[in-house]
């Protein structure tokens, strides 16, 4: 099974232009940020929104070329999962899944036979005649699932599964969507804007900005090298462009950064916050490069706190709670960064 798509069409002010390919057992993750047309491409690839150029093929069958050819949602082999849900409040959860099956002209008792089927394969057995108001959060995302699931589709969209839940059931339910999703066959697309999820979840990032992919790749290749402001905020890394010498990378602002990478040219320069050290006086020592600065925002994330440090090389660092409160530190706070140069990634931009 394989997915190869292009999506072309315009939306109120959304211009989206973006290719999708992937195979069988892949899933996808879409990510990008509000506005950027990740929903967009997950209503065309399941015909709720027509493209006006470009092509969708599902195992070699056009669905939708932009002109003559346009096939019915309900005639796809499409199964989706939605944000909320979607479930139908009147009906049991095995109704719920039987009602997928019932639309594609499967009879009562077959459809209420697979449905069942479908429950168990998301342990759900025992609550299929519960209505949806009786169920938690994690529970009515996995009878949707088990409703896109039933008609084993050749091609699974989630769109934003995991956004209505809370942090305590969201961990619970990521993990339990791994199982799930890696005994589908078929393609897997997922949207979301979650860093955490995509990883969890999916085998490639597909990172889209103003309706144009600008990154695509597994989340470790898109972590060692972020091609915008964007993803690297996703992935949680620093990054910085200028022009290198092979050794000094003169940065936009005109501040320096030396670094241990003989890369010369137009480049981009990456390094973690954790490999930022916050000083209250100016530190001596091995660090290459030592910055002023001060403190122009604080974010607290479990036993880690990131530090943005506003000056002419601004950065993020990561630091404890107990570095936090030693350095005595707060927004607007005056406070030194070192960085070693061989803690600085270096490539072509």
């Amino acid at each position: 099974m394989s997915l190869d798509a292009r999506l072309g069409l315009r939306m109120g002010t959304l211009d989206l232009d973006v290719e999708i390919h992937a195979e069988t057992g892949e899933t996808i993750a879409v990510l990008g940020p509000n506005g950027a047309g990740k929903t967009t491409a997950l209503r065309a690839l399941a015909g709720l929104a027509p493209i006006d150029t470009g092509y969708i093929r599902l195992n070699g069958e056009m669905l939708d070329d932009g002109a003559a050819v346009n096939v019915a949602p309900e005639r796809r082999s499409v199964g989706v999962v939605f944000q909320d849900s979607l479930l139908f409040p009147h009906l049991s959860a095995l109704e719920n899944v039987a009602f997928g099956l019932r639309s594609r002209g499967r009879t009562r008792s077959d459809a209420r036979r697979a449905a069942r089927v479908a429950l168990d394969r998301v342990d759900l057995g025992a609550v299929a005649d519960a209505k949806p108001r009786t169920l938690s959060g994690g529970q009515t995302q996995r009878v949707a699932l088990a409703r896109a699931l039933a008609t084993e589709p050749a091609l699974l969209l989630l769109d934003e599964p995991l956004a209505a839940l809370d942090q305590s059931a969201r961990s619970t339910v990521r993990r339990e969507l791994r199982q799930q999703l890696s005994t589908v066959e078929g393609v897997r697309i997922l949207v979301t804007h979650d860093p955490f999820d995509a990883a969890a979840l999916a085998d490639r990032l597909v990172i889209v900005e103003g309706g144009r992919v600008v990154q695509t790749g597994s989340f470790a290749e898109i972590s060692a090298q972020p091609r915008s402001a964007y993803v690297a905020e996703l992935v949680g890394v620093n990054l910085l462009r200028g022009n290198s010498d092979g050794g000094r990378v003169v940065l936009d602002s005109g501040a320096a950064l030396v670094v241990a990478t003989a890369v010369v040219g137009a480049v981009s320069t990456v390094f973690h916050p954790r490999a930022v050290s916050l000083h209250s006086l100016e530190p001596t020592g091995s660090p290459r490069n030592v910055m002023a600065g001060r403190v122009s925002g604080i974010e607290r994330l479990g036993d880690r706190v990131r530090v943005q440090v506003a000056g002419p090389i601004p950065l993020v660092a990561e630091i404890t709670p107990a570095a936090l409160t030693d350095l005595a530190l707060g927004e607007g706070s005056p406070v030194w960064a070192a960085l070693k140069a061989t803690d600085i990634a270096v490539f072509p931009s």
